[in-house]
């Protein structure tokens, strides 16, 4: 069953990674279904991998239908959870004791992400929808730190990169 979370993470990766700003609402359900993931071990031990998976399925519903009833909270919302799950990844990669500070980094980068997301709307998801695409992408897939670190990067330039030829054909 973890294999089937790890595959329905990687698609919705994919098309997050390629039309997150188009399909808004998916970028949001995603980051919903993401925090699914990693909140199901905190809400019961040692969940079974089909109550992890109804847990992040629930919470993508969830997102998606902020998304498209309540756009200004549900970006708000999706801004200040992918900052602070990206700065709690960057925090991790380059600082030893993230574990000490770990809610106040997500939430220092939540508030950046959510400012962010409503000021600059567009370039901002597409940004942020382009690195969640390559971060659900790159968590399905084993490989060592640094073969990890490079098909996110990798990954997130594209996303951008087709993204941006998208928004200035609009």
């Amino acid at each position: 069953m973890h294999f089937s979370v790890a595959i329905v993470g990687a698609l919705i990766g994919i098309v997050i990674l390629f039309f997150g700003r188009k399909l808004f609402w998916l970028c949001v359900a995603a980051v919903g279904f993401a925090a699914g993931v990693e909140i199901a071990p905190h809400l019961v031990h040692e969940p079974s991998p089909l109550l992890a998976l109804i847990v992040a399925v629930v919470l993508g519903i969830i997102g998606a239908l902020l998304a498209l009833f309540l756009q200004k909270v549900a970006i708000a919302v999706l801004g200040f959870l992918a900052g602070g799950k990206l700065a709690g990844a960057i925090a991790s990669a380059f600082l030893i004791q993230y574990g000490q500070h770990s809610t106040i980094v997500f939430l220092v980068g939540g508030i950046v992400g959510a400012i962010l997301l409503l000021v600059l709307f567009d370039w901002a998801l597409i940004v942020v929808s382009s690195l969640i695409g390559a971060h659900l992408i790159q968590s399905a897939v084993v490989l060592p730190a640094t073969g990890s670190t490079i098909v996110f990067l990798g990954l997130a330039v594209v996303g951008i990169v087709v993204q941006a030829v998208s928004l200035r054909r609009a």
